[in-house]
């Protein structure tokens, strides 16, 4: 009996036969695609019988495909096999009737996972810690806001109604959405995902959830974005919408995916913490992670909203800089002695791909641990910086991915050729487009 069939009886047996089980493919931008499978009809997907494209990894924000990638109709678009993600097959306790979902990869016909999958890349990353007896532990944050529903797509949000224009950490304002909070944490405690804290945060109809730490990195990673569907399925029942679009309001804090990061050895032992001080370990993880930094920033902010965050007066870092306990840093070190010595990196937006996200910047630790980055002097020290910001330009951070050699060494020449083909497929599209700005300050004046 393989694994998933022995999940799927014990599901079965726990909650009964699903009317259809969600087979979900996590693409390139973090978007969950895929079909829908009879729940009594479950035998294809054990056997192999259930496939997608396999440019269906790849497409533009859009779900068009990319004929850059050199995937897609341009070889024929030859399909993949689903197999299930194990440990994934959870109820979706908000949908109309009894229904399943279950995380899914596409395999060849020697059943290895498709280099295409970010899921993969983040297990590849793994693996290096794993050579030197390292494990990493991981946390993340996830930062959403709750908009009244729009009648068109194109309309501007809106907050709820009654909301204060600061609520930071206010506590009425957590029971004034009580309804919808209570039920997206339930609806996360009935599909496993390890919630910890939940805050308002300082935007009107912001919240934040924190998840518990892990050494189950690649489970973090299904955590953010499994919980991302589950937020925005139960908020849609309440008649409202929630986005973790980066900047969804111009004069309002953006939404951030914060992740805390910390490395164990083969016995368990923290291997960042220091009797004294900053350890020289944690010194060269955090050296690593700003090297890498700029490189990666078009992994950490992939979208053209996601530049907003970048802007002066935005609340999020605009600089590879780090410091003790300082919230304006890049990289904030909570913590540097015992169990929970690590480093917080603050720079990704909310609208990543966690897969991504999480092996860019564990890519950044294991480089620093192994190589010798220069390291500036902590905020804390001089309040100042003088590193170079990092780009509020998506094209140079773009470019700057496309020519990276760190990014070719990470995630191999073709993915980095691939991701960047379609990023520069969503720079054309979206820039394209002539906006209403441009109408009304520009059409009648000039």
């Amino acid at each position: 009996m393989s694994d998933f069939q022995a999940e799927y009886e014990a599901y079965c047996a726990e909650h009964g036969v699903p009317d259809r089980i969600e087979m979900m493919l996590c693409d390139l931008n973090a978007v969950l695609r895929g079909k829908w499978l009879p729940g009594d009809e479950v035998d294809k997907l054990l056997n192999g019988g259930v496939r997608l494209p396999m440019s269906t990894y790849a497409p533009n924000i859009l779900g068009s495909e990319v004929e850059a990638t050199g995937l897609g109709i341009v070889k024929g678009d030859p399909d993949g096999f689903i197999t299930p993600v194990s440990g994934t097959l959870k109820p979706v306790p908000w949908a109309n009737g009894h229904v399943a979902q279950v995380l899914v990869e596409m395999v060849d016909e020697d059943g290895e996972v498709s280099t295409l999958s970010t899921r993969k890349h983040l297990n590849n990353v793994l693996d290096r810690f794993a050579k030197d007896d390292h494990h990493p532990v991981v946390a993340t944050e996830l930062e959403f806001y709750i908009v009244k529903n729009r009648p068109d797509a194109t309309d501007a949000p809106e907050p709820p109604d009654g909301l204060p224009d600061a609520q930071n950490y206010d506590l009425e304002v957590l029971n004034q959405t009580e309804e919808i909070l209570t039920e997206i944490l339930d609806a996360a405690r009935i599909q496993g995902l390890a919630t910890d804290t939940l805050i308002a945060e300082y935007g009107p109809g912001q919240f934040e959830i924190n998840f518990h730490h892990t050494d189950d990195v690649l489970a973090a990673a299904d955590t953010a974005l499994l919980f991302r569907r589950l937020v925005i399925g139960i908020v849609d029942s309440h008649g409202m919408e929630a986005t973790f679009m980066a900047k969804p309001y111009a004069d309002q804090p953006g939404n951030g995916m914060h992740v805390h990061a910390s490395v164990v050895d083969g016995e368990g032992q923290n291997i960042f913490s220091a009797v004294d001080g900053v350890s020289d370990t944690l010194k060269s993880a955090v050296g690593g992670v700003l090297s890498t930094m700029r490189d990666m920033q078009a992994i950490f902010a992939p979208h053209m909203n996601s530049y907003r965050r970048f802007q002066p007066g935005s609340f999020a870092p605009a600089a590879p800089d780090w410091g003790l306990d300082h919230r304006g840093a890049a990289i904030r070190l909570p913590e540097t002695a015992g169990p929970g010595a690590r480093l917080e990196h603050r720079i990704s937006g909310a609208d990543v791909n966690p897969y991504l996200a999480l092996a860019a910047i564990l890519g950044g630790i294991h480089y620093g641990l192994n190589n010798d980055c220069p390291l500036p002097a902590p905020l804390d020290e001089t309040e100042t910086t003088d590193t170079d910001p990092l780009t509020h330009d998506w094209t140079t951070a773009v470019q700057m991915f496309e020519q990276s050699d760190f990014a070719a060494d990470l995630f191999g020449e073709d993915y980095r050729r691939i991701y960047s083909a379609v990023r520069r497929d969503e720079i054309q599209e979206l820039t394209s487009i002539i906006t209403a700005v441009e109408y009304r300050y520009y059409l009648s004046r000039l």
